[in-house]
């Protein structure tokens, strides 16, 4: 069993860089060793998303094997759902990331699942957005941080609805507070949420745990109009990313002081679709690192 890693550590994480996300076995995926190949430089690391059933495909093993930077993104564990957290998702888990040198795992943080784990029951909830569900959603995260030994990064999942009185900056701050730990800030999920509730993309950032922010995810997505008139962010990680994400980006990338990756979630793209966002992006993290 894996000790646990100390709750000032976090900010002595490596710094990655600028990151694309793969998941296994999906296709089309970007395959990371070819586009670094063709384009030295705009991929520093992977993040790599899978289960424990599908575990790690050849694709990153490929990429791992010439020494690429790695993260674990897990699909499959709900955060909240103590019986969730069992020996054998832990196992598996610890065994991939330890399998991909990854120096933290992250996770959207809600219900992947409904009733026992299968391939079948995927979907992605958000958590009720209560201290209740935050102290709850905490106790996990210190829970598999124990177990695997690697810090876990809790992420605000994509939702058009959400339930519970606080707003997801808040609850995200209070599981960070209540873990004593990093979280994953993704600017395309937190649009989403601030355009559900009616607010601009940039308001109420005071709510933002700048300290604790390690990862940030930025995606691609656009606007869907129904035919009654109602309008939200599609998050299907298309190759434009979305102005209202970009702004988010702007305001929020330099007053993190410990971020160490951002992740651009482009995987289903021709190659040549995403190179601007990477360059942006390498653009923004490079002066905040400055």
């Amino acid at each position: 069993m894996s000790a646990l890693v100390s709750p000032s550590d976090y900010r002595d994480l490596p710094r990655l860089g600028v990151g694309a996300s793969t998941e296994a076995g999906t296709r089309p995926s970007l395959d990371p060793v070819a586009f670094a190949a063709e384009h030295p430089g705009l991929i520093d690391f992977v993040e790599y998303g899978s289960d424990v059933d599908r575990g790690l495909d050849a694709s990153i093993r490929g990429w791992v094997a010439q020494g690429g930077a790695t993260t674990y993104h897990f699909l499959d564990v709900n955060l909240e759902e103590e019986s969730d957290i069992d020996d054998h998702w832990l196992s598996g888990t610890r065994r991939a990331a330890e399998e991909l040198g990854a120096p933290w795992i992250c996770g959207d943080s809600g219900l992947w699942h409904f009733g026992p784990r299968d391939q079948g029951h995927g979907l992605l909830l958000p958590p009720i957005l209560t201290r209740d569900s935050a102290e709850i959603t905490a106790r996990g995260v210190r829970h598999i941080r124990q177990q695997v030994g690697k810090w876990v990064l809790p992420e605000n999942p994509p939702s058009l609805y959400f339930l519970g009185d606080l707003h997801i900056l808040d609850y995200f701050r209070l599981v960070s507070e209540l873990s004593e730990g990093p979280i994953l800030l993704d600017l395309a999920h937190l649009a989403i949420f601030q355009r559900a509730i009616g607010a601009s993309p940039t308001s109420a950032l005071e709510r933002v745990p700048f300290d604790s922010v390690v990862e940030i995810h930025v995606a691609g997505g656009g606007e869907v109009t129904t035919e009654d008139g109602f309008s939200y962010l599609e998050d299907d990680h298309r190759s434009v990313v979305h102005d209202d994400v970009w702004a988010l980006a702007e305001a929020i990338i330099p007053r993190c002081p410990n971020l160490k990756a951002i992740v651009f979630e482009c995987e289903h793209n021709p190659p040549d679709r995403v190179v601007s966002g990477f360059e942006r992006l390498h653009r923004l993290f490079g002066a905040a690192s400055c």
